[in-house]
């Protein structure tokens, strides 16, 4: 299956891989994906933290997952990571459409540097106070690339390998089938990781939403039915590389489904209460996107 949607709260694309984010990617990373969505206080998290190969690792199970007919549904997030109480929800909504979610920790406790950080950098340095605003931007920039230059597919790959073991000896055929397969499913940074999975034997299919730095050698080497929920002019997963991933994938016959959400942020697609109905209705839309293309694989 090959298929490409547009709507006004729904397109694909990507990034070279030998190039550090530009400012206008850096600041998108930095507004939404290194925060949390807002949030209603009424909504909380049901799951638990384990230690899995030395990583914390957020477990939520669907009420029935000590019976048969449950997958594994590997979750890999933005840079607010694990502990988020909106990724934590987000996990939930999947473990509450039948999968065993696990949630590793991509960053080891060291999220990615946001606005609140940034900002207390930069008063934490009298040298920038003439030109503060302008300082205050270009130290999130640093401090973003510098992140990212830490968590490398090099170093991130090995956890989330590692990971999988783990949650296949400590919960395989106990909380899940392992026969019935594995998906993952990622977001924004984790897109990237969940688009490398999609290369490899490990998994059933996969799902991204506002992938960051996905490379072409990285769309072209999937194997697997992969859907993506990309968002329009999106700095991180540029138009133009959308559509030429999206050529190669129909010209290869590849089974894969992809849709741009129009007049929504990068990072749309984290759970959060948002105030802007177009926002909430793309979250949704996609949310039931991914439930619906994973069943089917």
């Amino acid at each position: 299956m090959n298929n490409q949607e547009e709507s006004n709260t729904s397109t694909s694309s990507k990034v070279s891989s030998d190039i550090l984010p530009s400012y206008e990617a850096t600041q998108a990373m930095g507004d939404h994906c290194t925060s949390n969505p807002p949030l209603d206080p009424s909504e909380c998290s049901s799951g638990e933290i384990v230690k899995l190969a030395g990583t914390d690792v957020y477990i939520s199970k669907p009420a029935d997952s000590e019976s048969q007919g449950t997958s594994l549904l590997i979750l890999l997030t933005n840079g607010v990571g694990v502990n988020s109480v909106n990724n934590q929800v987000q996990a939930d909504h999947f473990a509450k459409a039948g999968y065993f979610v696990a949630m590793p920790d991509l960053f080891k406790g060291d999220n990615a540097p946001n606005t609140v950080t940034v900002n207390a950098t930069a008063e934490e340095n009298s040298i920038l106070d003439q030109v503060k605003l302008k300082a205050v931007e270009g130290v999130k920039g640093f401090m973003i690339d510098m992140w990212l230059a830490r968590h490398t597919p090099e170093n991130t790959m090995p956890i989330i390998e590692d990971v999988m073991k783990a949650i296949k000896e400590r919960y395989g055929d106990k909380s899940y089938t392992v026969s019935l397969g594995t998906y993952a499913v990622g977001y924004c940074f984790g897109g990237k990781y969940a688009l490398r999975l999609a290369a490899s034997d490990e998994i059933t299919a996969a799902a991204i939403a506002h992938g960051v730095l996905i490379t072409k050698e990285e769309i072209e080497s999937i194997t697997k039915p992969t859907t993506f929920a990309c968002v329009e002019n999106d700095p991180f997963f540029p138009d133009d590389i959308r559509e030429e991933g999206r050529r190669f994938l129909e010209k290869n016959k590849a089974e894969f489904d992809m849709r741009v959400y129009k007049n929504v942020p990068h990072g749309f697609g984290v759970y959060g209460s948002y105030p802007e109905q177009n926002i909430k209705s793309a979250q949704k839309e996609s949310f039931k996107q991914f439930i619906e293309f994973l069943s089917r694989h």
